[in-house]
């Protein structure tokens, strides 16, 4: 097909360069905004911290069941302090089945898996010798079982 003087070949036929570049910004701009709102690192961190609440939950409730099984009384290895969320070693809970030697050692509470199977660890702050959980009683005998390692700086934290 020959053209004509005057007749442009690409007329009324598919994009111009610009066209198709204008499009991929205006799509790649939408994206950036779309992962900004999404955020996932603030998701899972969120995400963790609901993990957490619940290991506080779980632990503070085998301790009270304990407790309620052995008329009140509750693990003796559950030292007193005024704040949970410090980080010394005291009152770090030993995970199930380590040599527990600086921490707080909750075996009677796993012992024939009668009140947990095992002390849950903190999703990310765990080690061979901690399990990223404290546990505290006040001078009353109230119990406090907090996360001091979070995400977002979160306070967690079950009294009871």
């Amino acid at each position: 097909m020959l053209l004509k003087k005057g007749e442009n070949f690409r007329e009324g036929k598919g994009f111009t360069l610009i066209e198709v570049l204008l499009v991929i910004a205006l799509i790649a701009i939408l994206a950036g905004i779309t992962i900004v709102a999404i955020n996932p690192a603030r998701q899972y961190g969120n995400a963790a911290n609901a993990e957490r609440q619940s290991h506080v939950n779980t632990i503070l409730n085998a301790i009270h069941q304990y407790a309620v099984d052995n008329s009140g009384i509750i693990p003796t290895t559950i030292p007193a302090a005024t704040v949970c969320t410090s980080t010394v070693s005291t009152y770090a809970i030993c995970p199930t089945g380590s040599a527990c030697t600086t921490g707080v050692n909750l075996s009677v509470l796993t012992a024939s898996e009668t009140y947990m199977i095992s002390i849950p660890l903190n999703p990310g702050y765990s080690t061979a010798t901690n399990t990223g959980y404290n546990v505290t009683q006040s001078i009353n005998g109230r119990v406090t079982v907090c996360a001091p390692y979070t995400d977002l700086s979160a306070s967690i934290e079950a009294k009871r």
